[in-house]
């Protein structure tokens, strides 16, 4: 026994020591064993659950609504009316031999105001019987047919907007009746509407991002979006409905075209944390 701690004193390792360092590392090995398990069995089970929820829609518990307003207000660059000649004659032929010379001298003429084919379209052609009664009683009365009615209706599209006044009278002494819908518009809208709510949608993002700040809050993803209302133009109207076709004929009337609007709401929703 002295011997055996004579070398533990000489620098060298007893049985005793040796047993217990042996014993110290395996435990500290099963320790580790056992640890490292629990993680890979926590970890397994996590996975499992996110596995679970793959593909599904998570509802937020956290939201936060904000709004934004886009407008651009762009001047008007096109024009459009309507517009209609009618004739009526006993003879179908007589009537549309007259009618066709009045929209064909009123085509001529907006031709000539450099109105190209591609801007000008028909929208409507139609012949009708036209009757009178021998009396005031619709039921009893004999109806007697007096003309038909040929009936042809065109949309313009107007480049030239400093023309627009011109063109209306021109076609007022020629005949054309009805005219009506000047409306002074945007060619391009589309790129207009965009715009309009590319700014509503910028709007939005920093309304969230103040009041995320305000709040203390993170923006974390977005729940929702929405538009309050469809963008929209506001178009300038000029009261050609207003005007007759013999007053039109008398004087070339000047007509503003102003600007147009175009206005986008939207309402995005952010889930916080």
């Amino acid at each position: 026994m002295e011997q055996e701690n004579k070398k533990c004193y000489n620098g060298e390792e007893c049985p005793v020591m040796a047993h217990i360092k042996h014993h110290s590392m395996k435990g500290a090995l099963a320790i580790f064993v056992i640890v490292l398990a629990a993680f890979v069995f926590a970890k397994t089970l996590t996975e499992f659950k996110t596995m679970s929820t793959i593909g599904k829609n998570i509802p937020a518990t956290n939201v936060i609504s904000v709004s934004g307003k886009g407008e651009v207000v762009a001047p008007a660059d096109i024009a459009e009316f309507s517009f209609t000649v009618s004739e009526e004659n006993i003879q179908v032929g007589e009537a549309q031999k007259n009618a066709t010379k009045k929209i064909n001298d009123i085509l001529a003429f907006i031709g000539k105001q450099g109105v190209a084919s591609k801007d000008i379209k028909t929208t409507d052609y139609s012949i009708a019987p036209r009757y009178e009664y021998a009396d005031s009683n619709y039921y009893t009365g004999k109806r007697k047919l007096v003309a038909y009615v040929v009936s042809q209706s065109t949309d313009v599209k107007l480049r030239k907007l400093e023309d627009a006044g011109i063109v209306m009278a021109g076609i007022g002494a020629l005949g054309a009746s009805n005219i009506s819908g000047l409306t002074f518009k945007v060619d391009k809208e589309d790129d207009l509407i965009k715009e309009a709510r590319s700014k509503a949608i910028t709007e939005a993002r920093a309304n969230a991002e103040k009041l995320a700040g305000e709040l203390g809050v993170d923006l974390v993803r977005i729940t929702g979006y929405s538009d309050q209302q469809p963008v929209y133009p506001m178009y300038n109207y000029a009261r050609a409905d207003m005007v007759s076709a013999k007053s039109a004929g008398e004087a070339a009337p000047e007509i503003p075209s102003g600007v147009n609007k175009f206005i986008s709401n939207v309402t995005i929703s952010y889930e916080i944390r």
